[in-house]
Formats: structure tokens, sequence, C-alpha cells
């Protein structure tokens, strides 16, 4: 696999590697959190090897890594760049995997996507939102919408970022509620 670029993001611990060929379909991410998640997808195995990956997130054309904060980039990049170059597209495959998660599962995760609001708010973030997030190496997904308050889980750079927890989280907030239901909290889990 050639790397085109590599980009530094907003999270200082977070790189983006922009590559010639694609990962996976278009709009089918990985995202892996530990080693034991990622045992079943090559690519993300092999950069767990590398000491201070802490995070794999990947998308079409791109990958994500984050590190723990405690290396330089100048010395980790060199590490990181070698299962990369050395990767296939069948080494980035998830099978029936779409997205691999960490944590304990969240209260509410998956209640309330069947609400009417849902595919408007969905609509939203894909045309206003997530060019942005995906332009800094992350994402974000919609884990549910209960009581008002949308539940929303930031992925790859986006996961660590001080910047997503704050300026993101308002500015989606203030899209949603003046695009669809002014009562909606979004709330960042």
């Amino acid at each position: 696999m050639k790397i085109k670029e590599i980009e530094y993001t907003p999270n200082p611990n977070a790189v983006k590697f922009i590559l010639d060929e694609p990962l996976t379909p278009f709009g089918v991410a990985g995202e892996f959190h530990n080693a034991e998640q990622a045992a079943h997808v090559p690519l993300a195995s092999r950069l767990f090897e590398v000491e201070h990956v802490i995070s794999v997130y990947y998308t079409d054309r791109w990958l994500t890594v984050t590190q723990d904060g405690d290396a330089s980039w100048h010395e980790l990049l060199r590490a990181v760049a070698i299962p990369i170059r050395e990767a296939t597209p069948q080494d980035a495959s998830l099978g029936d995997t779409i997205i691999a998660h960490a944590g304990e599962p969240v209260e509410g995760n998956g209640v309330g996507l069947d609400d009417p609001r849902i595919p408007m708010i969905r609509e939203i973030l894909e045309d206003q939102i997530m060019p942005f997030l995906q332009g800094d190496g992350g994402g974000l997904e919609i884990k549910g919408l209960v009581d008002n308050r949308l539940l929303i889980r930031y992925q790859g750079a986006c996961g660590t970022c001080p910047s997503s927890t704050m300026g993101t989280l308002m500015a989606i907030e203030n899209l949603v509620q003046m695009e669809v239901d002014d009562d909606i909290e979004v709330v960042a889990i």
C-alpha cells in the first residue's frame, strides 16, 4: 500500500495517512482500540505491535493512528509506516464486522434509532460535519436518541481530541437544534 501523504491532525496524538488505494468500500470503517479487537484484521493487528499505538481507525483511502502521547511522531511515523506500506486491501478487510468498538456497553446504545428525526440528523451530520471530521482523520457515529438526548461517539483522531468535546460538539448541537428540533441535546459518549 503506497502512502500518498501524512497529515498531522488537530489531535497532537493522532496522524492521518492518505493512501493511494482504498482499504475499505466507501462508507465502511474499521476502528480498534486494542490488539485484542484488532486480532482478526492483519493490518490493524500489525499496527498494534508498534509500541505506543493505542487506536487505529480507517475508512476508504485513509487511516488514522493514535498514540499514547509518550512517543515522538518523528520516530513513531517510521515504525507505523512499515505495516501500512506492506499491507494489501485484504489485510484491512473487516469481513462481516463493520466497526469494532472499545469499552463497555453504553446505556441507550441503539435505542431510539428508529425515531423519525434520525434520518434528518444523519443527513445533517453527513453533509455538514463529517467532511470536516474526516479531513482531520476522524468521524462520528450516532449511538442513540434517548429522551431528546442525541448520543454520539467520536471516532479516530476525534475520539481523543480536546476540540471534539467542546467546539465540535457545540456546533453539532446548534445545527441539530436549528434544523431538526431545538429540544435536542447532543452528548458525546
